[in-house]
């Protein structure tokens, strides 16, 4: 066990593999709606270069598929080779800020609403019954075979050396909130009897493979981190138990850090906010699947009170067990409780909603202008994630809606 580096500020450097981070603060990867039929928008520019000029050491570029199948929606990033000019605008403009930038690359597995597929129906640790697919239609999954799975390592390390590419200077795999790596770690997507499932430590060996497959590839030149839940939130779902062996698993194939979040996207999607999600999400955007689930979860979804630093305890039997650095995410919106996440032991805190009501939040804690964020966490960005502007505070100014209609690598006007 590590011993817990109370002493370290969270103004203070740190080192990701090869990456040094400047502080440890990481924006965290949070669905932008800044990809219009899947192309990087100038408006996602905008929005990432201002965190970045806010103070953060990284801010990290959401759910970049890994293929054209592997997308969740039409409107989203495919790190393949058209997105590569409009990518390196992005991080060419976060690196002015002096901030790093990070690709999150993932595969949407059996949760998948798009209008088609090249396979009849989507992959998934295991087959059957796709509670997922009920809206989109389709109502069944595909067990991956050896094939498809050696198919999808490539496909995740194709990725990863177009990222490089594009310029960013870390990936992120998304091993958490309900997408295919997140499929083979979870007990109620994973009833496989093979060496994939099983114990805790199986089912997390298929992304461990990736993160070996993707550290070959580019581990030298970039960090890779992987994102994992410490608890689904849900009966049956995996646990902080399941998350200290997923996180022992990653830390043997040599990740160089570890986000933890928590939380599914269809069974439990409070538990990723720590909070109700807004009914105006039911009515934001013109997804017609989206505003149905919405409201059915709305039905049945539990009371959820916001309170800071929600994953803490969770978080903590993870610290506990393994000596990779971590980041700690979940809730962590004042300066008490970032210093206190520093104290526990874990190296960076990723911020989602506070820097979307200020990005320059981290800027004001530094200089002392302000110790907590304004945020309230209404949710109200995460529904307008699907609307003609992307994701935004309520609270601020719109943007200007153009912006998320203009490729990112196209000339100014």
């Amino acid at each position: 066990m590590r011993s817990p580096a109370s002493s370290a500020s969270p103004f203070s450097p740190v080192q990701i593999g090869p990456l040094k981070l400047r502080n440890r603060f990481i924006k965290s990867a949070t669905n932008e709606g800044m990809a219009k039929g899947g192309v990087p928008s100038k408006l996602l520019v905008e929005h990432h270069r201002r965190i970045a000029a806010g103070g953060v050491a990284m801010t990290t570029v959401a759910y970049c598929a890994v293929s054209p199948d592997g997308r969740t929606f039409v409107d989203q990033v495919t790190l393949d080779d058209a997105s590569i000019p409009h990518l390196r605008a992005l991080t060419e403009a976060v690196h002015r800020e002096g901030a790093a930038i990070a690709a999150q690359i993932t595969h949407g597995g059996a949760f998948n609403f798009l209008p088609s597929l090249t396979t009849k129906y989507p992959f998934s640790a295991s087959g059957g019954f796709n509670a997922a697919g009920v809206l989109s239609g389709r109502l069944f999954k595909t067990a991956m075979t050896r094939e498809d799975m050696d198919a999808c390592v490539g496909e995740f390390v194709a990725a990863a050396h177009r990222a490089k590419r594009a310029g960013f200077d870390a990936v992120e795999l998304h091993l958490g909130h309900g997408y295919l790596l997140s499929q083979f770690i979870s007990p109620k997507y994973n009833r496989r009897r093979d060496d994939y499932g099983g114990s805790a430590a199986k089912r997390a060996k298929f992304p461990a493979e990736v993160l070996q497959r993707v550290l070959d590839a580019v581990g030298r030149d970039l960090a890779v981190s992987c994102k994992i839940c410490v608890t689904e939130g849900f009966r049956g779902g995996a646990t902080a138990d399941d998350a200290v062996e997923v996180a022992r698993v990653l830390e043997r194939a040599g990740a160089h850090l570890l986000v933890l979040s928590g939380g599914m996207n269809v069974e439990s999607p409070w538990t990723i906010f720590g909070s109700a999600m807004p009914k105006s999400m039911a009515e934001t955007g013109d997804n017609a699947i989206v505003k149905l689930a919405t409201k059915l979860m709305q039905l049945t979804a539990p009371k959820v009170e916001f309170h800071e630093m929600y994953f803490l305890e969770h978080s903590r039997k993870v610290r506990a067990a393994v000596k990779l650095p971590l980041a700690y995410l979940g809730g962590a919106k004042s300066l008490a409780g970032i210093q206190q996440a520093m104290a526990d032991g874990f190296d960076c805190v990723a911020m989602g909603r506070a820097l979307i009501f200020d990005p320059d939040f981290v800027n004001q804690l530094q200089s002392g202008a302000t110790t907590v964020s304004g945020c309230t966490a209404c949710n109200e960005c995460v529904s307008l994630m699907y609307s003609p502007g992307g994701t935004r505070c309520v609270l601020k100014p719109a943007p200007d809606l153009s912006l998320n209609r203009a490729p990112a690598a196209t000339p100014a006007p």
